[in-house]
């Protein structure tokens, strides 16, 4: 019965949306209802004049409403990428939906935001000429707006930690040395009142030296990794400005690409994003290793779903050689604002065995957890 309605459902969506009187999809099923509705976005233009005719009858549907970047990301989401692949395919080719690609002035219109980001780097491979640069603009523009939102939390992180070894003119309360204020004023400890005169008060100094640390980024660029890569790609550019840091960044999938060179540059860094394809996570790892000079110097930060097409073994021994080296290892499942991970449980609780740190954080996180082991 379960496999009748299926083939059910599945006709039903092949009829599409003006066959719902005559069959219904199974209990209300919503999934297949998005579908519907974003197939009926693009081979609504079969109809030509009569599709303003037929949207009258059936006004009001969520589908009417779908805009290009949404209908992109709502196939991506509820199709396999062969399909999708297939779907973009009719849609540039046979419906001639090139408006963001071709259009300079449909892409002038959109409001820059981190949605409209995640389009462009999508589709970035099908721009050029006028629309390639309007859409460089604004990723630039997206990435300063994310990075000045993060830059000031992650300077005092790593410039806010309070070094005990060194005095401060700056009076402030929080940086109160109360103990080397005692020491210095015993001997104006005041027999009659047994109370001691403070005649100066000793404040603690922010840190401003470090030993160089190397940290290296290494980015899954899966396309289910997106959000991750934007904010890792803008952390990056945002650490390589810290002196503290000797900052590398690396991306994969089962090539390995090192954009150490761009890292200043985080829209040059996204602009080489090849989103999709397979994952080889142990390959990446065994590069990152050879970037490592000073082991106990030195953190690795994989951000990834775990997801591995290369081998687990050979992902494990990768991570145990970088970990028993004396470098640490952190794998986050996902570095955003939500930081919401999908990943692959059993191979995260292998890598925590082992010694990682493996957990999902939103950037601020990162650049305390940081701040926290460089300023020790």
């Amino acid at each position: 019965m379960a496999d009748e309605q299926e083939l059910l459902n599945r006709w039903r969506l092949v009829l599409g949306k003006y066959a719902e009187g005559q069959i219904s999809f199974s209990s209300n099923n919503v999934q297949y209802m998005e579908m519907e509705n974003v197939l009926d976005y693009l081979y609504s233009r079969e109809y030509g004049e009569d599709q303003e005719v037929r949207e009258d009858k059936k006004g009001g549907r969520e589908g009417s409403r779908l805009t290009v970047p949404h209908w992109l990301r709502q196939i991506k989401k509820l199709f396999p990428k062969r399909t999708v692949e297939i779907l973009e395919r009719h849609a540039l080719e046979k419906y001639n939906m090139t408006e963001l690609l071709t259009d300079p002035e449909v892409l002038r219109k959109l409001e820059p935001n981190k949605e409209l980001l995640k389009t462009i780097l999508e589709l970035k491979h099908m721009m050029k000429g006028e629309v390639l640069t309007l859409a460089r603009d604004i990723v630039r523009k997206v990435a300063e707006e994310i990075a000045r939102k993060l830059e000031q939390e992650i300077r005092i992180s790593f410039f806010g930690r309070i070094n005990r070894n060194a005095s401060s003119p700056v009076k402030s309360a929080r940086n109160l040395d109360m103990r080397k204020t005692i020491r210095m004023n015993l001997k104006n400890y005041d027999q009659e009142s047994r109370q001691i005169i403070l005649k100066n008060v000793y404040f603690n100094a922010r840190m401003k030296k470090y030993n160089q640390w190397r940290v290296i980024i290494c980015v899954d660029e899966s396309g289910s990794m997106l959000d991750s890569v934007i904010h890792s790609a803008i952390m990056a550019g945002i650490f390589a400005k810290l002196p503290m840091l000797d900052t590398k960044l690396v991306i994969f999938d089962t090539n390995v690409v090192d954009l150490s060179g761009y890292v200043e540059d985080p829209v040059e860094t996204l602009m080489s994003v090849q989103l999709g394809g397979g994952t080889n996570i142990a390959g990446a790892l065994e590069y990152c290793e050879g970037l490592i000079d000073f082991p106990f110097r030195t953190m690795v930060v994989l951000v990834t779903d775990l997801y591995e097409g290369g081998g687990y073994q050979r992902m494990y021994a990768a991570s145990r050689g970088i970990i028993e080296s004396g470098a640490k290892l952190v794998v986050l499942t996902a570095l955003d604002m939500d930081a919401n991970p999908n990943y692959d449980r059993n191979a995260a609780s292998a890598m925590a065995a082992m010694g990682a740190f493996v957990g999902a954080m939103t950037p601020e996180d990162l650049a305390a957890w940081m701040g926290n082991i460089i300023g020790g």
